[in-house]
Parts: structure tokens; C-alpha cells; sequence
């Protein structure tokens, strides 16, 4: 097993070549190493050390993102296999219906699609098609994004792309440090399902509401495509890596940040702020109540 000493190293060392913004490197360095030659890290298992070396990176770099987690499934300290992370990915969107929990039609023709994953655009495509096939008939759509933790940034685009009527809406950006180049994301121009046009969208968002949940969110507010119910979301705009570090720790380093083509900026460290700022367990009452009257009117 290895030492929190060795642990640490291996992070820092991933953090140093992997992190997007290489010149904040140096301060999560020397914080982090200060702290264990104090030996601050002393007598903590693994989960605390996790927590702890965690909180202290994100004291001299606020970046929700970065951080050591502890996982129950051991991890191999092998050179890596690179299609070891998307293959786990890919197996928690298949036991999770890739993210779809619920669809359901309400009084007044409204459909509220609850997702709680981003999944990948040509894995997920069968079952995001299956929900807006459900939703394409309805008078109003709600998103819940409220317990959406993240996904897939190209299954973020294609949801997207239900909300515009063709292939010719650029979307976002994504830089990516390893290469030096940056990603266009547009609208798609083949759906498995209709397009859902001239009606109203409400999304729905809380402080649980996380990276690709927020890509979504905050993509379609920018856009002009929908109204954003509920709360302040989490704030992180960087798509990450996951590196083993110990048997049961992984490293999660930011590799690239997101770019809106509207705002030119993300919501990195200050979340997707709602137009309709309510509570996140009155947010669907908020806009059931906003479409119905979208729909009388």
C-alpha cells in the first residue's frame, strides 16, 4: 500500500502536467508539500487525507474539480489502460439509463424529463431520443436538473440541439491543455427524435447541479432557449481526468475549460445563476406554474 507521502506525489505530479491553467501549478505545489513536511497529514486515513489535501488545494486554487477521492473499488497503479475510465463511465450510464430517472406528461400538457447524468451522445442517443419522442407532443418542457452531478460534454450538446432547429447554432468551446487546441461544439444536425421548437423550456436547478447539468443550464439560458428555475448551481466548467494515485485514491485534474460562444466566458467557480431564483424543492411548482400560464396566454 502506498505511503500518503507517495499518494501526494503522484498527485502533484499529475496536477503539474495535466491542470488547464499550468501557472497555478506551482502554488498548489508549495501549499501542498508545506503541509506534509508540517505533518499535517500524520495519522489520517485515506478518506480524510482525500478531504484534507482536497481543501487545501482549493484554497490557493478555488476549482471544484480538483480534488483526491476516495473510491471503494480498488485501483490498478499500472500504466493505464486508456480505455479503463470511459469503459466505467460508459457502465455506470448503461446501470443508470444514461441519466434519464423519469418522464412524465402533466396536467395541461406539460412533460418533465428528470436527468440526473449527461450521457454520451451516440451511447445515450436511443434513450435521450426516447424522452424528447415523449416530450414532442407536450405544450411546455421542464428540465430537472437538480440532481444532475455531470457527463458528457457531447451528450451536453446534444440536448441541446433538441431546443434549435438545425445544425447551424455554434454552442461552446473546449481548450484542452494536452493539445494545445480547441473543440467547437454545435448544434446536431440528425436527431433520433423531433425537435422541440417554439415552446417554452424551464430548466430546473439546485446547489447539487454540476458540470455537464450545468452545461446544459447554462447553455440554453445563454442561447436565449430557456427559463432557469431554482438555485445557484455548484460551479464547474472544466472537463476533468481521473488518475489513480493509491489503491483506493484517484486525483481529478482538470484538463480543459469550457468557452460559451454568447458570454465568452463559463460558470467555473461561480455557478449557472437561475432567472426565476426560488428554492430548489419549489423550483418544478415555480415553473409548472410558469408554463401553464405560458400555455393559457
Amino acid at each position: 500500500m502506498p505511503t500518503h507521502e507517495e499518494i501526494i506525489e503522484r498527485a502533484l505530479e499529475r496536477i503539474g502536467a495535466g491542470y488547464v491553467f499550468p501557472e497555478k501549478t506551482a502554488d498548489i505545489d508549495a501549499a501542498v508539500r508545506r503541509r506534509l513536511a508540517a505533518g499535517e497529514y500524520d495519522g489520517l486515513d485515506e478518506r480524510a487525507l482525500c478531504e484534507a489535501v482536497t481543501a487545501h488545494i482549493q484554497e490557493v486554487c478555488p476549482d471544484k474539480h480538483l480534488r483526491l477521492m476516495w473510491v471503494e473499488e480498488p485501483q490498478s497503479l499500472e500504466p493505464e489502460d486508456q480505455d479503463a475510465g470511459r469503459t466505467a463511465f460508459l457502465a455506470l450510464l448503461e446501470a443508470e439509463n444514461h441519466g434519464v430517472r423519469r418522464v412524465e406528461r402533466l396536467e395541461g400538457g406539460v412533460t418533465v424529463v428528470d436527468l440526473r447524468l449527461i450521457s454520451t451522445a451516440d451511447e445515450g442517443a436511443a434513450v435521450i431520443g426516447a424522452a424528447m419522442q415523449m416530450a414532442s407532443r407536450g405544450s411546455a418542457l421542464v428540465l430537472d436538473l437538480r440532481a444532475c452531478r455531470g457527463g458528457s460534454p457531447e451528450g451536453a450538446a446534444m440536448w441541446c440541439s433538441y431546443f434549435f432547429p438545425d445544425d447551424q447554432v455554434h454552442l461552446n468551446d473546449i481548450y484542452e491543455r494536452a493539445t494545445g487546441t480547441t473543440r467547437q461544439y454545435w448544434t446536431l444536425a440528425h436527431l433520433p427524435a423531433p425537435r422541440y421548437l417554439d415552446r417554452p423550456v424551464y430548466v430546473l436547478t439546485s446547489a447539487l447541479t454540476f458540470s455537464g447539468g450545468e452545461d446544459v443550464a447554462y447553455t440554453l439560458q445563454a442561447h436565449g432557449r430557456a427559463v432557469l428555475v431554482g438555485e445557484t448551481t455548484r460551479g464547474g466548467a472544466h472537463p476533468t481526468d481521473r488518475h489513480a494515485v493509491g489503491e483506493h485514491v484517484l486525483v481529478a485534474v482538470p484538463a480543459a475549460r469550457t468557452i460559451n460562444t454568447v458570454t465568452g466566458g463559463n460558470w467555473e467557480g461561480v455557478g449557472v445563476v437561475p432567472d426565476v431564483p426560488v428554492p430548489a424543492d419549489q423550483a418544478l411548482d415555480a415553473a409548472l406554474k410558469a408554463a401553464r400560464a405560458a400555455a393559457g396566454s
